[in-house]
């Protein structure tokens, strides 16, 4: 039998981002079926080199095409010519692919075209209506994303599917060595420090890019300042993160100048495995998540599959995570304003503002939390993860869901409800 192509534009799927690491997950979930093949071409990083690459165990059913940026239409034209992909599945954000929607009436006579979109944060795009309608099927990854789609095309093909991570990778403690490994973890960081020195000491974990809007620095200031009403021996920051980064900030400069210079806030900066970063959310008692605007929030989800409760600026896909109307996986911090920002791209988009404040209240509650009320806190947001973002759900309802299209829509030898349209090399 024919196995179906996929042609996938987004975030290298082999990168760590949040966009390539559920690029892969995608993948792989539809690869096991044995129907499908894909062929990647995979942006948004540095490369070492551009030569097409097959991944194991997949061979050529797995390929993957490192391009810069996201592409452009010559290259989408030059690919489907070559491979006659009978789908196109594309991930991020709409302003990243405003070319590809000039070409729609192209691609989409050829093959549907299935987006899988990340929205920040509310008003509802108005401005992106020409597109949502110049694609076949929009999947949305979380439910804020989902109603400003339908607020905007409300006659489109929407569908709800979060984001989700294996439990194989993220996972309570449960060996002798993943144990021993979290002891040895908290050991290092507690003890860092020469002057607050302190066993019961509170580590707080930060993992995202330093990037403006994920507010890094201010993450530092504000912890700061927690320290200076608290004591500096109760609490220390540990973030995972690039140090410097032309879109975020330097954060050495920040701490230097800061004053924190005694183990009060630590960097990690090197690759890690998935194992090792989850080591990372098990050593934590919480991790924070306090961006301006988040569509999803990974790393959050992460640590709540872990076992480790989380600190969250109630935007977007984060306010799905750390509750579930009723009960609480950690605190919530509702914004305290919204800032309208805006670029010729994106005319405006909300961003919403916790305050310092507000933040160093929830701060104190945590470090404060008797260990039941943790461990209840704990258990629950597991339950929270199996009930609604279960890895093998993940898995079942995108391969459900692709074949849906393919049968509504089509492929590249019986496109239907399409004009077909023949490429043609012209010298």
């Amino acid at each position: 039998m024919k196995k179906t192509k996929i042609l996938v534009l987004a975030d290298h799927p082999l990168s760590p981002s949040g966009v390539g690491t559920q690029t892969n997950y995608f993948i792989t979930a539809l690869l096991k079926t044995g129907r499908y093949q894909f062929i990647c071409l995979g942006g948004a990083m540095r490369h070492q080199s551009y030569e097409p690459v097959m991944i194991d165990p997949w061979g050529e059913d797995y390929r993957i095409v490192p391009i810069d940026g996201y592409g452009t239409a010559e290259i989408v034209r030059s690919v489907i010519q070559q491979e006659k992909p009978d789908v196109l599945w594309f991930m991020t954000d709409p302003r990243f692919y405003e070319w590809l929607w000039e070409i729609e009436n192209e691609v989409r006579a050829n093959m549907p075209m299935v987006y899988y979109h990340v929205w920040d944060n509310y008003p509802a795009p108005e401005f992106n209506g020409k597109w949502y309608r110049s694609t076949d099927e929009i999947v949305a990854i979380s439910k804020v994303t989902y109603g400003c789609v339908t607020e905007v095309v409300p006659d489109g093909s929407t569908h709800y599917l979060p984001h989700s991570v294996p439990g194989t990778l993220f996972h309570p403690a449960e060996t002798t060595e993943e144990k021993n490994a979290i002891k040895m973890l908290r050991d290092r960081v507690i003890n860092s420090s020469v002057n607050y020195n302190n066993p019961n000491k509170k580590i707080f974990f930060w993992n995202s890019r330093n990037a403006r809007r994920k507010q890094s620095g201010t993450l530092i200031w504000w912890f700061k300042e927690f320290l200076d009403e608290v004591g500096h021996d109760k609490a220390v920051l540990l973030m995972h993160t690039d140090a410097r980064d032309p879109h975020g900030q330097d954060l050495p400069m920040i701490i230097d100048r800061l004053g924190l210079t005694d183990a009060q806030v630590l960097l990690s900066t090197n690759k890690v495995t998935p194992a090792e970063l989850a080591n990372m959310y098990r050593a934590a008692d919480y991790t924070i998540g306090i961006s301006d605007a988040e569509g999803f929030g990974l790393s959050t989800l992460e640590s709540l599959t872990c076992g480790t409760p989380i600190i969250v600026n109630m935007t977007g896909g984060l306010q799905e995570q750390v509750t579930d109307g009723k009960d609480w996986f950690g605190w919530g911090i509702e914004p305290a304003s919204k800032a309208v920002i805006g670029s010729l791209q994106v005319p405006y988009i909300y961003e919403d503002r916790i305050s310092q404040k507000d933040f160093t209240s929830v701060m104190k509650k945590a470090i404060k939390l008797s260990k039941p009320k943790y461990e209840k806190m704990s258990q629950a947001g597991l339950q929270h993860i199996k009930n609604n973002y279960n890895f093998e759900d993940f898995e079942n309802k995108w391969v459900k869901l692709m074949d849906e299209i393919v049968e509504k829509h089509g492929s590249w030898e019986n496109r239907t409800n399409h004009r077909r349209w023949h490429f043609m090399e012209v010298a």
